[in-house]
């Protein structure tokens, strides 16, 4: 897997740092009555897509796969307790839409790396 320096590449910092923002913003929408529509589905995948494919490097992947599942394990189960909270729900349901693609493509990438050893 290739290597890349810190603030080396910019495409997947701006991704991680868009992401966030706009699974705030959907999560905000839903709970107003909006709904998340396939769009802002698409819109989230493709972007988790992109943080797992650029912004992690090699030195970094045993982190964001912990943080990443434990993020999505306690957004899932969060999802329990802030039901009657909508803006909660709807922000931890768009952020599990954003890191569960990164964290499967890191985790297809680490995989990789070992078969290749």
């Amino acid at each position: 897997m290739a290597k890349y320096k810190k603030g080396g590449n910019k495409i997947g910092s701006w991704a991680f740092l868009i992401g966030v923002i706009l699974a705030t913003l959907f999560g905000i929408i839903t709970a107003i009555g909006g709904g998340i529509g396939p769009g802002m589905v698409y819109i989230l995948v493709v972007i988790g897509i992109i943080i797992g494919l650029l912004n992690i490097a090699d030195e970094e992947t045993s982190p964001f796969l912990l943080s990443g599942t434990a993020l999505v394990i306690v957004s899932a189960l969060g999802q329990n307790v802030t039901s009657g909270v909508p803006v909660f729900d709807g922000i931890l349901n768009a952020l599990i839409m954003l890191f569960v693609p990164a964290t499967i493509i890191v985790a297809l990438k680490n995989v990789f790396a070992f078969a290749k050893n």
